[in-house]
């Protein structure tokens, strides 16, 4: 074949002057020995077609016989040759596979370490807190249980300061004013007991007058007795602060550890009745007065005041919730 590739055409003999064929055919040959090549490197079509039944026959047989396939020795024995190459190849190409990844992973987990950072800055607020809430809530119980014990609608409110020291008075403020409903000469209590009257009101706020002031002055009555009497302040505040006593019957003695309540206005200004003041602690004479004297430790403790109840005529127009006499939260 490379002879005929480069074999050059032998001249015909003709007659005198006749040339020999040029280019042409010694180009056709070259064209049909390099189709002959190209045919000769393509694999014929029906050997094509043998090697794709072959290869599906194998798969079907693999896929039917299972672990029994004759076809898993060869398998395995290829796994063992190219899986530490595999191996080997997966431990290098890794890291830097792992790049983008690493950065994803780094932006979530600083998220997520800001949501667990979070997490606990509220987990310990609630944990600070948490008796705060606890004492709130039993307030609030309590003040319900009052109003539905002593039949009063009550205005929570909370008390947000004390009275000057310059005043020479014991007040405190609350954060309820007239648009709660509130007017001056309302009793003021909370789930202890009396803790006094309001004197001035705002728009949002009211100055109330503590029973324990030197000139507060409420009636009184002896739960065990009956005998009613005035209670008047000393102006303490704290564990140490007192009430005094004063029966209107001379004779009558009240006893260690008898309930003081309040007697009651007229019209329920500035007391209603029934509100406990306080027990008795000591009882002594006076004999230039002539009169039956009671020590009377009160029941609220002043020094911490939190949640208060102003007792308002039931239906009072309020821009807060009332609690009803029955209890409920209107």
């Amino acid at each position: 074949m490379a002879v005929d590739l480069f074999e050059r055409p032998t001249r015909q003999r003709s007659g005198q002057g006749q040339q020999p064929p040029r280019g042409p055919m010694k180009r056709e040959r070259r064209w049909r020995v390099t189709e002959r090549l190209e045919d000769r490197g393509r694999p014929s079509r029906s050997l094509v077609v043998a090697l794709v039944l072959a290869c599906l026959s194998l798969i079907t047989l693999d896929s039917t016989a299972g672990d029994d396939s004759p076809v898993e020795p060869v398998r395995r024995a290829v796994g063992e040759v190219l899986g530490p190459v595999e191996v080997g190849a997966a431990a290098v190409v890794r890291p830097f596979v792992a790049v983008p990844s690493w950065f994803r992973t780094h932006a979530d987990l600083r998220g997520e370490i800001g949501d667990l950072e979070a997490e606990n800055a509220r987990l310990r607020t609630e944990v600070n807190t948490a008796d705060y809430d606890r004492n709130r809530l039993k307030e609030y119980d309590g003040l319900t249980a009052s109003a539905e014990d002593l039949g009063y609608s009550l205005v929570p409110a909370r008390v947000v300061g004390l009275g000057p020291a310059q005043s020479f008075s014991s007040t405190v403020t609350i954060d309820a004013g007239s648009q709660s409903g509130l007017r001056p000469d309302m009793t003021v209590l909370n789930n202890d007991g009396l803790v006094g009257r309001v004197v001035r009101v705002t728009r949002t706020t009211a100055t109330v007058l503590l029973i324990v002031d030197a000139d507060s002055v409420v009636g009184g009555r002896v739960g065990s007795s009956m005998e009613l009497g005035s209670v008047e302040g000393r102006g303490q505040l704290g564990s140490t602060g007192r009430l005094d006593l004063e029966l209107i019957d001379s004779s009558d003695v009240p006893k260690r550890d008898d309930a003081v309540v309040t007697w009651g206005s007229e019209g329920g200004a500035p007391y209603v009745a029934g509100v406990p003041i306080g027990r008795v602690t000591a009882v002594y004479s006076s004999l230039r007065e002539t009169a039956q004297r009671a020590v009377v430790e009160p029941y609220v403790d002043f020094a911490a005041l939190d949640l208060v109840g102003v007792v308002v005529p039931s239906g009072t127009a309020s821009d807060r919730a009332v609690i009803e006499a029955d209890g409920s939260v209107r």
